[in-house]
């Protein structure tokens, strides 16, 4: 099983603890990760793009000219797609984009971008997360106490009011629940940070 120090917001490390080796200790498989990465993504779209066919443009009820002796070319309205202002040829329609994957594999997925945080050394866990006021400048000094720079993930066991709201104005940083994590923000944010609660959950729930 995998071991991993655990730290307080002070950045003293308190004790080792084993990480579940079927949740952080696999064999990353990127393949699947991508397919979980493309479906998120897809079903994030709102697929309300619209353009109007020629049956929808105004105008273009009178045939411009007659269909013969001009030397033109026939036409039948001048909001077909080849006019100026003409009606979209095949255009974008409001669509669903949604679609869904089977749930093992998007565990797998998850399980995967977890045990390769633990591989490239940018998992940090910490043994609680106890803001005793909403305050920006605090969660700036835990961070620093943690030495995390870049991107960050903060991932918390349930509601936290105090963390949730110190950490919003912070660039770079975003705060999310065990119970509402994806393979998105997972890959989006390159350190992520678990308070010891949050690993038992992740657990719980992939193992």
């Amino acid at each position: 099983m995998p071991k991993i120090s655990v730290y307080n917001i002070e950045g003293k490390k308190v004790k080792d603890i084993e990480l579940n080796e079927s949740i952080f200790g696999i064999k990353p498989n990127e393949k699947i990760v991508h397919i979980a990465l493309v479906n998120y993504m897809a079903n994030q779209r709102q697929g309300t793009a619209n353009t109007k066919t020629r049956a929808e443009v105004a105008g273009g009820g009178r045939k411009p000219w007659r269909q013969k002796g001009t030397g033109r070319a026939r036409q039948g309205s001048i909001r077909a797609p080849q006019w100026f202002k003409g009606g979209i040829a095949l255009g974008p329609k409001p669509r669903d984009f949604s679609y869904r994957i089977n749930k093992k594999e998007r565990q797998l997925a998850i399980k995967s971008v977890l045990s390769s945080k633990v591989l490239e050394n940018n998992l940090v866990v910490v043994d609680k997360l106890d803001l005793k006021e909403i305050k920006t400048k605090n969660m700036v000094k835990a961070l620093e106490n943690l030495k995390i720079e870049g991107k960050t993930l903060i991932v918390l066991p349930e509601k936290n009011e105090n963390v949730q709201m110190s950490a919003r104005n912070i660039e770079g940083v975003k705060t999310s629940l065990t119970s509402t994590i994806n393979i998105h923000d997972l890959l989006k944010y390159n350190k992520l940070i678990l308070t010891v609660d949050s690993v038992k959950k992740l657990e719980e729930v992939y193992a």
